[in-house]
């Protein structure tokens, strides 16, 4: 406790009453008497000295507020009076009488005791002032002596003020006030620095304790960089979850405290928010920088790394709001350099990825003409990323767009609308998905079967286009890319058909139903089984994992050869002679082929893709395989 030496000027942190001014010291005067300035400083001494505890043991073991709400604004109210007193004196150049020193003594002892008053508060409230209950509860005048008159009743003023305050609100409340009157009343009698002192104390605890049980830790550069990344992702998991509850309870509701104990004063609230808040605040906006910065790129992490940026960018306006003023810039700063870090990682990563399908060196190619894995791998990655779309809008929107030469001209021609060119997002999917299209199309030739390179390709874009539909993809692309692709997709699918099945097209005759001997009925009807037993050993393999693609395919084929074959079939069938010769000649009624076509492209391949067999399928397979030995 300072030793008081009075002057009419209150320390730079604390608010004058401001009763050292000409108006008000003559309105002092006009109240205190000398006969009323002896009564005052009397009913101060009665009241004063009974909760000194240095001279009543039982001002020692009890609190003041606690005991007796109106004898604590009574002393409040002493006090004042004290202080008024005293700047009567000073002003009177009597500074140097008896009524000033006893004042002064008084007022020591009063301030000896409001600082316990507050640091009892404090401490023995830490639950009904947890930030969480200070954040949820709204913001209220607190009683001070100023709502009273001087022919008003405390008692009546204190049932008003009761009254207005929830039952479940009321010890909080009753707390916020019992501080606010104090720190009101030390700050005008000049000692903010005692008052401040006890605050900072009891109220960084509680801020660091919370930050602690959010699980935020002090982590160096080494530190991270050394985690596997199991462990990180689940620190960055918890992060989340942190950052959203320190923001909206822990630092929300100690500014609302700070705010209200400390209104009479915005350099004093503003001092004492930042000395408790500034440290966690700054550990906690500090992890995600340190997350950008490692050198681990596994897949997940660009998705963590977006989680973080989602986070911070959301909640900014909490930010800004609660950590406002200058003293705690540094946080600002941080969740600032967090950001610029976190969307370096996000630029970064996404160059990784396209470098990834470039790099990827792998001959060995999916069976039948399935989905190769770095398709999978690749639509998965970009599925997930349209889930941040609008917030890869933010960060690559000045990053400079892929050369227009690597692409095609059309892209780049084609707006989204009639008013808007496509956005970077949409350029930079687009750019990465013609890359992996690229790459396949280079894998395809890896296959000695033509035919099922082109089977490779449709299978693998129809994949492609599925995924854009089924997610947000679709609204970064467009309708217009999805046609254009799905063009793609049919001349492909038309390339297959011609190549693996045309030898097949070509043994029927252009019209089925046209006269002709039977020599020349039995050598077509040779030539179509030759064909078709040829090009359905080859084709039983593939496999076309998308349903849709399937059946088209499978229609088309159907068309050309069953729908010729049955009307030559019917037509000529009668003309190959006895029945010994028929079973020689026309191995195929209309309706194998069509069993048999029915059953393409459910074969099972090992390369994680989603195709299906069946035992029917099976049986068919053996059966034509029979059929073909014999």
């Amino acid at each position: 406790m300072k030793s008081l030496c009075f002057s009419p000027r209150t320390a730079s942190l604390s608010i004058s009453r401001q009763s050292n001014s000409p108006s008000l010291s003559s309105t002092a005067r006009r109240r205190f008497s000398q006969s009323a300035i002896e009564q005052a400083i009397d009913a101060a001494v009665t009241i004063i000295m009974k909760w000194d505890a240095e001279t009543s043991a039982y001002a020692g073991v009890t609190s003041l507020f606690h005991e007796s709400k109106k004898e604590a604004l009574q002393f409040i109210k002493s006090v004042n009076e004290l202080q008024d007193i005293m700047h009567l004196l000073v002003s009177d150049q009597d500074s140097g009488s008896e009524k000033f020193s006893q004042a002064q003594r008084l007022m020591q002892i009063a301030m000896k005791r409001l600082q316990k008053e507050f640091y009892q508060i404090l401490s023995t409230n830490r639950a009904d002032l947890d930030p969480k209950s200070v954040s949820t509860r709204s913001s209220r005048t607190s009683i001070s002596m100023s709502d009273y008159d001087d022919d008003g009743s405390p008692d009546d003023e204190i049932r008003t003020a009761g009254d207005s305050i929830t039952e479940l609100e009321d010890a909080s409340s009753t707390a916020m006030s019992d501080l606010k009157l104090i720190a009101d009343c030390m700050i005008a009698s000049g000692y903010a620095k005692e008052c401040i002192r006890v605050y900072k104390i009891i109220r960084k605890s509680i801020i660091d304790e919370g930050i602690y049980k959010l699980g935020i830790e002090k982590l160096s550069s080494s530190q991270v960089n050394k985690m596997d990344w199991d462990v990180l992702d689940l620190k960055i998991k918890n992060w989340l979850d942190a950052e959203k509850i320190s923001l909206r309870t822990l630092f929300k509701g100690e500014r609302i405290l700070c705010d209200h104990v400390f209104s009479s004063s915005d350099s004093i609230k503003e001092s004492c928010f930042a000395e408790i808040s500034k440290e966690g605040a700054t550990l906690l906006f500090g992890f995600p920088e340190l997350v950008a910065k490692a050198k681990k790129s596994p897949m997940e992490k660009m998705f963590r790394v977006l989680d973080m940026y989602t986070a911070i960018s959301e909640d900014w306006q909490e930010v800004d709001t609660i950590f406002a003023f200058e003293l705690v810039s540094a946080v600002r700063l941080q969740a600032i350099n967090s950001l610029v870090r976190l969307s370096e990682s996000v630029l970064s990563l996404l160059t990784d990825f396209e470098s990834t399908i470039h790099k990827d060196s792998s001959k060995a190619m999916t069976p039948g003409g399935g989905l190769h894995r770095l398709t999978m791998y690749s639509m998965d990655y970009l599925t997930l990323l349209a889930d941040y779309g609008n917030i890869l809008t933010d960060i690559i929107s000045d990053w400079p767009p892929p050369e227009k030469s690597s692409l095609p001209e059309s892209f780049f021609d084609s707006p989204i609308s009639d008013y808007s060119p496509r956005p970077a997002i949409s350029v930079r999917i687009a750019w990465l998905i013609l890359v992996l299209l690229c790459k396949l199309d280079c894998k395809s030739k890896h296959y000695k079967d033509v035919s099922l390179s082109y089977l490779f390709l449709a299978n693998n874009l129809q994949h492609v286009i599925s995924r854009v539909r089924a997610s947000n993809l679709m609204y970064l692309l467009g309708e217009e890319w999805i046609t254009k692709h799905e063009a793609k997709v049919r001349q492909f699918a038309a390339n297959y058909e011609r190549l693996a099945w045309g030898q097949v097209f070509a043994s029927l005759p252009e019209n089925p139903t046209a006269s002709m001997t039977g020599g020349k009925a039995k050598e077509r009807f040779m030539k179509f089984t030759s064909s078709f037993e040829d090009a359905y050993s080859k084709q039983c393999s593939c496999v076309v994992p998308d349903l849709k693609l399937r059946d088209e395919i499978k229609a088309s084929i159907g068309t050309k050869v069953v729908a010729v074959y049955r009307e030559f079939y019917d037509m000529h069938k009668s003309m190959v002679g006895e029945e010994s010769s028929e079973k020689l000649f026309v191995r195929f009624s209309p309706e194998d082929v069509g069993n048999y076509l029915s059953e393409l492209f459910f074969a099972t391949v090992s390369s994680g893709s989603s195709s299906t067999s069946s035992s029917t399928s099976s049986h068919h397979h053996r059966y034509m395989r029979s059929l073909l030995r014999a």
